[in-house]
């Protein structure tokens, strides 16, 4: 940080005094990395629920496919003990 005082004189004799002060600017970079890292957890937690939501619904597929496998063969048992019989 650097402070001039500029000191100007009239040709009349009268002078007048200019003080400068630089100070650094502040920054709001903190907030924008924030907000992006924030945006970035979002999206990482969207994707996250999609692909738990897939997996879900494989699962589900999976079950009511062996329900059926097993409903198909206690069918065949069936059959099977009806030709016996």
């Amino acid at each position: 940080m650097a402070d001039e005082i500029h000191e100007t004189r009239a040709p009349d004799g009268t002078t007048h005094t200019t003080t400068v002060i630089d100070r650094e600017p502040r920054r709001g970079g903190g907030m924008g990395i924030g907000l992006i890292v924030l945006a970035a957890i979002l999206v990482a937690a969207f994707f996250g629920f999609q692909f738990l939501a897939n997996d879900t619904a494989q699962s589900g597929a999976i079950t009511e496919a062996a329900q059926k496998v097993g409903n198909a063969a206690e069918e065949v048992g069936d059959a099977a003990q009806k030709a016996v019989d």
